[in-house]
């Protein structure tokens, strides 16, 4: 029953959407009667953070950071703050211990060493994604969870392997409560909250697009010390040995 109820719901779906695009003109122009000038990709392609001509847009690069940290910031808040109640529900339900969950086979040498040397290069790339979340493809949270995923490995590939969970908690509030302060001042300041209130600089740059890569960075580190926690809580939950 449960199988046809979902097969009959794809169905409704797809015919819906379908219909949609085969009947289009009520919900979109037709092909060539738009003015591609007057489009908001039009001025994204244009955009420009040359001194020499002001533009109020971000400077960022990544079109997609534009939206997200920009204009969307309050909402991209509102995110790292699901994961935050996320993060907390897991540790009040699965009433943490002090000590690790022992797993039955233990990992072996080639194992341990392999999974340190693939962890330092995740983290790398991890820390890269988020710093240059305002120039290509990526940000906070893919950044952040391929740091959590580096944990993940460590406890999966070392037995005695325990997070210091104080350090995360640590710098999980800290990031947060800088977003919000970073938030807070542009709100007072420029009557716009997480207003991009950094020089633009130069497109392209690593130092550019004002206030975004400051934001993408602590947002990188909430989201990895958050989803690290969860990890911790989960392979700690037996309690004391």
């Amino acid at each position: 029953m449960k199988k046809f109820i979902s097969a009959l719901l794809t169905f409704a779906l797809a015919f819906f959407i379908f219909s949609l695009l085969y009947d289009s003109e009520s919900f979109f122009p037709k092909y060539g009667e738009t003015d591609l000038n007057n489009t908001v990709s039009q001025k994204y392609i244009e955009k420009n953070v040359d001194e020499t001509r002001p533009s109020p847009e971000t400077g960022s690069a990544n079109i997609v950071t534009s939206v997200v940290v920009n204009y969307r910031g309050f909402d991209t808040l509102g995110e790292l703050t699901v994961l935050f109640i996320s993060a907390m529900g897991v540790a009040l339900l699965l009433n943490v211990g002090k000590e690790r969950i022992i797993f039955r086979v233990k990992p072996n040498f080639i194992l341990k060493a392999g999974v340190r040397i693939i962890t330092g290069i995740i983290l790398i790339v991890g820390i890269y994604i988020f710093i240059h979340g305002h120039l290509t493809p990526g940000g906070g949270f893919p950044g952040g969870a391929m740091i959590a995923s580096s944990v993940l490995l460590m406890y999966i590939s070392d037995d005695k392997f325990k997070e210091k969970m104080k350090a995360f908690n640590v710098l999980e509030g800290t990031s947060g409560v800088l977003v919000i302060v970073l938030g807070l001042i542009g709100l007072f300041a420029f009557n716009s909250f997480l207003y991009n209130f950094l020089p633009s600089g130069e497109i392209g740059q690593l130092f550019s697009a004002g206030l975004t890569p400051i934001l993408y960075v602590l947002i990188g580190l909430k989201v990895g010390s958050e989803l690290s926690n969860i990890i911790g809580n989960f392979l700690t939950q037996g309690g004391e040995k």
